[in-house]
């Protein structure tokens, strides 16, 4: 139930749909005050939600520092790599990789550095209508297909969203490697909640955030001022983020 609830609570918190909603309400108003009020409300949403400079503070707000690589300490008996991160494309037969891959990325080039020992893919399918479509065994299929021993891949397949992530990556490290030194590997943005999830489930583990989205402050009159789609992309990440935390924090999650 919490699962189908927070795929619809997505659908709900979109900036776009947040707008369409506002002007609904004016369109369809029989109150001439009341319509300008909403008209208003839908314009200063929507530029809010398309505006470069206050999406990039709010993502900095919700985003871990990147950690270099200098700090990391020693080497981890596993790199923890969370999913959402890429797909199989059935027509062309081959991976599809979103942004989110530069987890894999990064933890491959660890790997390679011997940074992490083994590479642990945690995530399954966070889609309702495709529960059978699980990203862990697509992300082994690719590292096997690049020249990583079977042998270094762990996976994780069944769970759907961070709490469960956590949860069965547990149990499958208490099997094959208690005790061991874990470094949790995932989005910037991903990591505040990502990291409570593990910590709640029993797992410590270091953090290395990949793909951040917000970098130097810009004052410039583009970035400043002029709308632009990319930010409403990342305020898709940021209310999903926000949400999520709170509806995590209420059910014990983290």
């Amino acid at each position: 139930m919490f699962f189908l609830f927070s795929k619809i609570l997505e659908i709900l918190i979109e900036p776009l749909v947040l707008v369409f909603i506002l002007l609904l309400i004016a369109v369809f108003s029989r109150n001439e005050v009341r319509r300008k009020r909403f008209s208003v409300a839908a314009l200063a949403v929507f530029f809010i939600f398309t505006n470069n400079f206050i999406a990039d503070e709010a993502m900095r707000s919700l985003e871990y520092p990147a950690t270099p690589d200098t700090e990391l300490h020693g080497t981890y008996d596993f790199g923890i790599v969370l999913g959402g991160m890429m797909n199989y494309d059935t027509k062309l037969k081959r991976e599809q990789f979103d942004r989110g891959a530069d987890r894999l990325f990064q933890a491959l080039k660890l790997y390679r550095e011997g940074k992490i020992k083994k590479i642990f893919i945690v995530g399954g399918s966070g889609s309702i209508l495709l529960p059978d479509k699980r990203e862990s065994p697509i992300a082994r299929n690719y590292l096997v297909a690049i020249g990583v021993p079977t042998s270094d891949i762990l996976i994780e397949p069944k769970s759907r969203n961070t709490h469960e992530n956590a949860l069965f990556a547990r149990r499958i490290l208490d099997s094959v490697d208690p005790g061991g030194r874990y470094l949790l590997i995932t989005s910037a943005y991903h990591m505040p909640r990502a990291y409570r999830c593990f910590l709640k489930a029993g797992i410590v583990a270091d953090r290395y955030s990949t793909d951040r989205y917000s970098g130097p402050r810009k004052f410039i009159f583009d970035h400043l001022f002029i709308p632009d789609k990319l930010a409403l992309d990342e305020w898709d990440i940021i209310l999903h983020e926000w949400m999520g935390f709170i509806a995590y924090k209420i059910s014990g999650y983290i």
